[in-house]
């Protein structure tokens, strides 16, 4: 089948718009959180004083939880400023910890051994 002369020019745009929105999104391109099924997962890396994320925004629900994994090179200690405040102390190395929020608003993840915000919970 042929298709008119006229055609030609939608069906380009169609097909890059679709190829537009082709890309892939693995959790291993992406800087930001990931999401597994109802949790959600965040790499946290500290080189001496400087930490990534720094003061990134994550929406996270009620009571779902967070999957922090710390990769650094020193001990220490994060505080999460939530109703009651958490502590996860992590060790050199790689570790894994979980949290959940059970009331909405905004929850800062901060070091105080250097004074970093890292990321600001946006709970709802």
């Amino acid at each position: 089948m042929r298709l008119p002369l006229r055609a030609a020019p939608l069906v380009l745009v169609l097909g890059l718009g679709l190829t537009a929105c082709g890309g892939d999104d693995s959790p291993a391109d992406s800087a930001g959180p990931t999401t597994d099924g109802d949790a959600v997962a965040i790499t946290v890396t500290r080189k001496g004083d400087d930490f990534t994320p720094n003061g990134e925004r994550v929406e996270l629900g009620v009571d779902q939880t967070l999957t922090l994994t710390i990769d650094a090179d020193q001990a220490g200690e994060l505080h999460v400023h939530s109703t009651p405040e958490q502590e996860i102390e992590y060790d050199a190395g790689t570790s894994e910890h979980e949290l959940t929020i059970d009331r909405p608003g905004v929850v800062e993840v901060e070091s105080h051994e250097p004074d970093v915000v890292l990321l600001q919970l946006e709970v709802r």
